[in-house]
């Protein structure tokens, strides 16, 4: 038996897992921003058509991996494995879509860290021969976020300057056994642990994810016997502005100095015009730009190796309410393109 696993946290695939298909489809504030070039689909109108927020978001991850799975050439019943998350209570949205798909589904919450998740086990899964293709996805809606875990958007309340726009957008990657070998590829993957420092501002998110996203990213490196300078990109989810200045701290303290390879999903999506703060965030946020940029970056070959950290905040409203902390999450997965 080969043996994939690597220190304590991260697994290194016999067979690096192939990404196939990839495809992302963004709101309008998201079309606007620094990507608008690269996305697929940019909507017109924030509710998709649809009559309130929730079922715009539940058909921005449909859309996604329709489209991604008609982009690999394959049809639905060709996909043996649905794994998706996202961010509504009880993650109806990936469920309902699911649903409707008729697929074999795995639902994930990792929070704004899904799209890593989902790609960390989906390629264990295709890696371990049990299953051939699996849709690896996730979305968020700035709209049905706010309400959810903020305030009503009636409300019109002030936004601190610590916070971040949640995303409206949509990820999806498919991963197969099968497949041309010059394609985007998995090599690794790290699973992170729960970390929490105390942070409480449910309008910080970033200070909360930071610790999460350096414990992940120390491990993979002690893990993989790897260090940041051997990556063309180092790329985070959300943590924003101030999450990612909190990252380059905390790593410097631990011995580990990021250079310019570093950046965070969240910090890119949007321009300085558009008035976001600290940046973007939410579960389609990471999901949206390794789907577009990140990928078709990798296929050009102006970059060939990628470690890829989606961060989470574990907080419901309930905990929230209830004055709790926030906890993080991180996972990685390491891209190449050979």
């Amino acid at each position: 038996m080969i043996a994939k696993k690597c220190g304590k946290q991260s697994v290194k695939f016999s067979t690096p897992v192939k990404i196939i298909s990839t495809y992302s489809i963004v709101g309008q504030k998201e079309g606007n921003g620094n990507f608008k070039d690269y996305f697929d689909y940019i909507l017109k109108d924030d509710k998709f058509g649809e009559d309130t927020f929730e079922h715009a978001e539940r058909k921005l991850i449909e859309h996604a991996i329709i489209h991604g799975i008609e982009r690999a050439h394959l049809n639905i019943q060709d996909i043996d494995l649905m794994l998706a998350g996202d961010l509504l209570n009880q993650i109806t949205s990936s469920s309902f879509t699911a649903r409707k798909l008729n697929a074999t589904f795995v639902g994930l919450y990792g929070a704004c860290s899904t799209m890593a998740e989902s790609l960390a086990v989906g390629a264990c899964m295709v890696d371990g021969g049990f299953f051939k293709n699996v849709v690896c996805a996730t979305g968020s809606h700035f709209s049905s976020a706010e309400r959810q875990y903020r305030f009503p958007l009636e409300l019109g309340n002030q936004r601190p300057p610590t916070s971040q726009w949640t995303v409206t957008g949509a990820g999806c990657a498919i991963l197969s056994a099968d497949g041309p070998n010059d394609c985007n590829k998995i090599y690794s993957a790290t699973f992170g642990k729960v970390v929490d420092y105390g942070v409480t501002d449910v309008n910080n998110m970033g200070a909360a994810m930071a610790p999460a996203a350096c414990s992940t990213l120390i491990a993979h490196f002690e893990d993989m016997h790897t260090k940041p300078e051997d990556y063309d990109l180092i790329l985070t989810g959300d943590l924003g502005k101030l999450g990612s200045e909190l990252l380059i701290d905390l790593m410097e303290h631990n011995g580990y100095k990021l250079g310019r390879n570093y950046s965070d999903c969240g910090q890119m999506m949007y321009n300085d015009n558009q008035k976001t703060f600290q940046g973007g965030s939410g579960a389609g946020c990471s999901a949206s730009v390794l789907n577009s940029y990140v990928m078709r970056k990798l296929s050009e070959g102006s970059i060939k190796r990628v470690l890829f950290l989606a961060t989470g905040a574990l907080l419901s409203s309930t905990s929230a309410q209830q004055g709790d902390s926030i906890p993080g999450i991180c996972h990685a997965v390491e891209i190449r393109r050979e």
